[in-house]
């Protein structure tokens, strides 16, 4: 009873943080600067769930505050930038269609978590 308290309590301590952006990419400068931060999210250990949506799992408050404070340091000075934290549980309950067929969700790539 003990174990399943404990996995039903971290579904809501463990988080995921998204980030959604819509940067501007008509120069080839500008497509650079949206490279590098796409690039610069991905060595942060964010995985690309869209084309301009990337998401990290974070095993408690305090790491994903860690994150969103990184993606606040390389925000570029155009375009949007938004960054939402949802719990493990409410990403779970997420449905995902592409046309009309339901697909199954692939299982959340796993993170090694160092203490």
């Amino acid at each position: 009873m003990e174990g399943r308290y404990y996995e039903r309590l971290n579904h809501y301590r463990s988080l995921w943080v998204l980030v959604f952006f819509d940067l501007p990419t008509e120069t080839r400068a500008e497509r650079k600067i949206a490279s590098k931060f796409r690039k610069n999210l991905l060595e942060d250990g964010f995985a690309m769930f869209q084309f301009s949506i990337y998401m990290r799992f974070c095993s408690s408050r305090e790491n994903a505050a860690v994150h969103q404070k990184r993606v606040r340091n390389l925000l570029p000075e155009k375009g949007k930038v938004g960054v939402m934290q949802i719990t493990d549980k409410q990403f779970g309950m997420m449905e995902l269609f592409y046309g009309k067929k339901v697909v199954e969700k692939e299982p959340p790539p796993q993170q090694l978590e160092l203490f």
